[in-house]
């Protein structure tokens, strides 16, 4: 599945197309490729079906539990971290080590909007979800904002809002906490209210994000010789070099939108 270059888009319009029953030549000409490079397609992900076709049965079976990270480059000229363009929010599915989604662009509410738009896909189909993050509070709080409901409980007053039953969110909040102001908030913390009929099954030693994280660590590792190119040659409005090793992971997930 390496040196895929083709957007992952094109990609799968190919396999749709083909699955439904377009023949070899008139897909390359549609899409204007050559044909070989569709056999050749075809023939890296064949490798990959009994795998991929194992995940999207058993996810929906299964717990999930996804884990938020973000990665940083310089794009373009030097500014300020908050308005620069070179963040990427990366989301992956601890047990499989998957990415299952990643966006790039400005560490906005649309950047988390749009990367958790693909967790909340996921909740409709598993009824146990758990979300877990470092610090960063916006994942929690956009998933709450997209899949939030209302809880009826029958007494008076408005009723409460709550998470979709099964879902959990959880937050580690790094650091010290003596040199801030105000109440200090602990170290492992529910950031929003959950359905009384959630399970509550995760251990504190368990509230982390260190995959993704040692993820993200060897992505830096691999792209050390860019470093400098990154930072100095990058003209591009959101281009990210570490998308290009992000890429090879999400490409597994082609098929699962397909199978499921």
């Amino acid at each position: 599945m390496a040196h895929v270059k083709t957007p992952l888009s094109k990609v799968a319009s190919v396999f749709r197309v083909r699955s439904e029953g377009m023949g070899l030549r008139a897909t390359a000409r549609v899409f204007g490729i050559h044909k070989n490079t569709v056999t050749e397609w075809e023939n890296k992900f064949a490798e990959q079906k009994e795998p991929l076709m194992l995940y999207a049965v058993c996810h929906e079976f299964i717990s999930l539990t996804f884990e938020g990270d973000e990665l940083y480059t310089i794009v373009g000229k030097q500014c300020e971290v908050s308005d620069s363009e070179g963040w990427t929010a990366v989301i992956m599915e601890r047990a499989s080590r998957f990415i299952v989604e990643q966006r790039c662009g400005k560490k906005d509410k649309q950047m988390f909007k749009d990367v958790m738009a693909t967790v909340v896909d996921y909740i409709k189909q598993s009824e146990d979800v758990t979300f877990l993050s470092d610090g960063e509070r916006r994942y929690g709080n956009t998933l709450f904002e997209m899949c939030a409901e209302i809880l009826r409980t029958g007494l008076r007053g408005r009723p409460p809002k709550t998470l979709p039953p099964g879902v959990k969110v959880r937050l580690k909040n790094k650091g010290s906490q003596n040199s801030k102001p105000g109440r200090k908030r602990p170290k492992y913390q529910a950031p929003h209210r959950e359905h009384p009929d959630t399970e509550q099954t995760i251990d504190e030693q368990d509230i982390h994000a260190n995959h993704v994280e040692a993820q993200n660590a060897a992505l830096r590792r691999k792209n050390s010789a860019f470093r400098r190119r990154t930072n100095m040659l990058n003209p591009k409005k959101g281009f990210n070099v570490l998308w290009t090793f992000i890429k090879s992971f999400i490409i597994l997930f082609v098929f699962i939108g397909q199978q499921a």
